[in-house]
């Protein structure tokens, strides 16, 4: 099966892509492209799951990924080793040598470019890394390249939907003491729990980051087995692990 490439009429022809678990060589609870470093998958799978990414998407590039720990930093990319990852949870560059890699498995894949300037950007927002500024970060990053955050274009992809997104009281109300207008994210659900429209409010954050055209694919990751990854349904089956899928952008 050949690797499924998922692209965004708002980065246009910016050499990007958001893939699932389509087209790797991974088994058992990690079948499929599995591209995560930090999952207990058979190393060379996971080197041949990331070879096959980058092929996709920009052959010859070199990929380049960070650190995942759920924050707002954003760093610019350089040919670092994968074990000298910085932790960070975005990246910027305006080196078409680069393919910039950000993993989720339910988290919010955010892709951006200013093909004018020739800076991309990329991050992964998590609820904690949303809140915390994330999208803000990465949108600054790519301005101290050269970018115009009024010329930036953004695609969120493949991530946890409203409907699958069961959150608490508690949850919420961290949410509406950062903004009460945040509010407008949750859907009542059973007693003392809501739905989380994370996809929406990583897009109003771009919104208020000034970015002005924004694209939204609304792929749900833990509906949709076939196609991803997903944290939180390998958590609600007891399953040992689970995969990671990567949003990749380049020049």
């Amino acid at each position: 099966m050949a690797v499924e490439t998922i692209r965004a009429e708002a980065l246009a022809d910016v050499p990007h892509a958001f893939l699932g678990r389509r087209g790797g060589v991974s088994g058992g609870v990690h079948a499929g492209l599995n591209v995560g470093l930090g999952s207990d998958d058979d190393r060379e799978a996971i080197a041949e799951n990331r070879r096959r990414a980058v092929a996709a998407v920009k052959p010859g590039a070199r990929l380049v990924t960070v650190h995942q720990v759920h924050s707002p930093a954003a760093v610019v990319a350089e040919r670092w080793a994968d074990e000298e990852r910085p932790h960070a949870d975005a990246l910027v560059t305006d080196r078409p040598d680069l393919l910039l890699g950000i993993l989720t498995a339910d988290c919010v894949p955010v892709l951006l470019a200013d093909p004018r300037a020739g800076v991309v950007g990329a991050a992964h927002a998590g609820w904690k890394g949303a809140i915390g500024g994330v999208v803000a970060s990465v949108v600054a990053a790519m301005e101290g390249l050269g970018a115009d955050r009024a010329r930036i274009a953004a695609a969120i992809g493949p991530c946890i939907g409203r409907a699958s997104y069961e959150v608490d009281d508690g949850f919420l109300a961290r949410f509406v003491a950062d903004d009460p207008a945040n509010e407008r994210f949750f859907l009542a659900g059973r007693a003392g729990h809501h739905q989380f429209d994370i996809e929406a409010y990583v897009a109003s954050r771009l919104a208020e980051a000034g970015v002005r055209r924004i694209q939204t694919l609304g792929l749900d990751t833990y509906a949709d087995e076939d196609r991803f990854f997903s944290y939180r349904r390998a958590t609600h089956r007891g399953e040992p692990g689970y995969g990671r899928q990567i949003a990749l952008i380049g020049l």
